[in-house]
């Protein structure tokens, strides 16, 4: 049974790419040593992958800064601030977009779905000019391929790309980001050209905004994009993946109704209504990548509900069209528990990060082909069961307190007007309260400072008094 992941982590087991990525900006490496971290790490998880035994490991999911970003340097959508001049979108321009410069602002960044990730939002309009800018996806599953290992290249899907763009300063709010599809389209043609003269058997798009509650219009243009590129995906297997919530039912019509489409990616952590879709109907002959394995939290998979839920799609899909999958990409959640060598040994039995859900896909898939790994399964049973009657976990005295509440508990005895004059009698507070929003900015001072306490230089009296001043200093500007 076939087994795939998301996506993977990309910042490395020990943050490898941050510290290359913060050298690289402060002028103390050479964009040739950014690019060798980022190739080790690349191979690194490539290869983890493989030796793990999954068949369908992706490429193009590693980003020097954000997949949206990677899309937007894709298609040459760059906003004419940045000075692009055209050709392959190199480091300057690319940071700059998402980073700003010396002269110009960053693009805005907001919230990848509900997750804490964030991405940066495209700024487009009628009159962007869209070229092929940046042969990243090609490049890097060669990249995989001259090591023996064949990845499915995965791109941010036409549609989602549109609709999680914003119009640019100075085009109309009602200006329609989709009017662009067939803009775009040509340069998705040209990619998916290239991969398959690379020799690419499978393509991932993700199509995450399929979870969205999308109007008819919305969902045409689903019907519309693939149905464009059904020709030139001729020849290839091409997976639509989505994740983080259910994909409602219209959504999933039109989603299994997509022309040139052979398989279909869904969280079935989080979609409990889309595996009841499933269950109603699934188009026959087509692939299911049941994502039951979380993407997004630090615990170890049930294997065996997770299981018993891969079997019962076999009467819907088909025995041999079930892949084994994450529900999102493992970017979500810790990379290796391996590295995590102070933790508690009951507790870390609990946990599975990115490295260890790998190797959960691997054992259902082997499991649901009848080759189940006892040990395996016996050691992820009793983690469990440990971690379901841990007194660390479970507190009969606060399951007692919670079963006695009674409804008043839940409502405060005084009204709001009443809770507001004695809030406003102990704080007196200004028409408007502000505050601030996250931490406080990381000087270089308070790095300084912070160093020399670890080093034992200065005692904790005066670290903790160091930091006391900065606070005011914000506070008081």
């Amino acid at each position: 049974m076939a087994s795939h992941i998301v996506g993977y982590p990309r910042m490395g087991p020990k943050r490898e790419l941050k510290f290359a990525l913060e050298s690289f900006w402060d002028g103390k490496s050479s964009a040739e040593d950014l690019q060798k971290v980022a190739a080790e790490l690349r191979t690194s998880n490539w290869k983890q992958m493989a030796d793990a035994g999954i068949k369908h490991i992706p490429s193009n999911t590693f980003s020097y800064y954000d997949q949206v970003l990677d899309t937007t340097a894709m298609l040459g959508a760059v906003p004419e601030r940045y000075g692009w001049n055209g050709g392959e979108i190199g480091f300057d321009t690319y940071f700059s977009m998402a980073r700003g410069n010396s002269s110009v602002p960053a693009m805005e960044m907001t919230k990848w779905s509900d997750t804490n990730y964030h991405f940066i939002v495209p700024e487009l309009g009628p009159n962007v000019n869209f070229s092929y800018a940046s042969h990243k996806v090609v490049n890097e599953f060669k990249e995989a391929k001259v090591l023996g290992i064949e990845t499915v290249p995965v791109i941010v899907g036409p549609v989602s790309y549109l609709l999680l763009s914003k119009p640019a300063k100075g085009v109309e709010k009602s200006f329609s980001l989709l009017s662009l599809i067939d803009k775009i389209l040509p340069i998705y043609k040209e990619v998916v050209t290239e991969l398959k003269e690379a020799g690419a058997t499978w393509i991932q798009f993700d199509e995450p905004t399929l979870v969205l509650d999308l109007d008819s219009h919305h969902l045409q243009a689903f019907t519309h994009a693939y149905s464009e590129l059904e020709s030139t995906v001729s020849g290839l297997k091409v997976l639509i993946e989505t994740y983080f919530s259910d994909v409602p039912a219209e959504a999933y019509k039109t989603l299994t109704s997509l022309k040139g489409v052979a398989g279909f990616g869904f969280d079935l952590v989080r979609g409990s209504k889309t595996l009841d879709l499933v269950n109603a109907g699934f188009p026959s002959g087509k692939y299911l990548f049941a994502g039951v394995v979380d993407g997004r939290n630090i615990w170890a998979n049930d294997l065996v509900v997770s299981l018993n839920t891969l079997k019962s799609l076999e009467d819907k899909a088909g025995k041999g069209n079930i892949v084994v999958s994450t529900s999102c990409s493992l970017l979500h959640t810790a990379v290796d528990l391996a590295n995590e060598t102070k933790l508690d040994k009951e507790i870390k039995s609990w946990l599975a990060f990115a490295a260890q859900k790998v190797k959960e896909v691997n054992a259902l898939a082997k499991a649901l082909s009848g080759e189940r790994d006892e040990a395996f399964f016996f050691s992820n049973a009793a983690a469990h069961s440990s971690r379901k009657f841990s007194p660390r976990v479970t507190n009969e005295n606060v399951q007692k307190a919670a079963a006695s509440l009674k409804g008043s508990d839940h409502r405060r005895a005084t009204n709001v007007s009443a809770r507001l004059a004695a809030q406003q009698q102990k704080l007196g507070l200004p028409v408007l309260p502000t505050t601030t929003i996250g931490s406080f900015p990381q000087t270089m001072d308070l790095r300084r400072v912070r160093r020399e306490f670890k080093a034992k230089k200065i005692s904790e009296d005066d670290y903790v008094k160091s930091i006391k001043e900065e606070i005011n200093k914000v506070v008081k500007l």
